[in-house]
């Protein structure tokens, strides 16, 4: 029954995800561009005052 829910020749995300970059040709500095870029603020937020 497990197989059946999840066949062998099944697609999985991470080699889907590999395969795309391998595909684009990015080195390690475009990499780095996407993470600067993306790069989120980590300061903690404000506590919200309810009075």
């Amino acid at each position: 029954m497990a197989t059946s829910a999840r066949p062998e020749a099944r697609l999985r995300l991470g080699s889907l995800l590999a395969e795309i970059g391998r595909e684009a040709r990015l080195t390690d500095a475009d990499w780095a561009a996407f993470d600067a870029a993306t790069a989120r603020d980590r300061t903690p937020d404000e506590p919200i005052a309810f009075e």
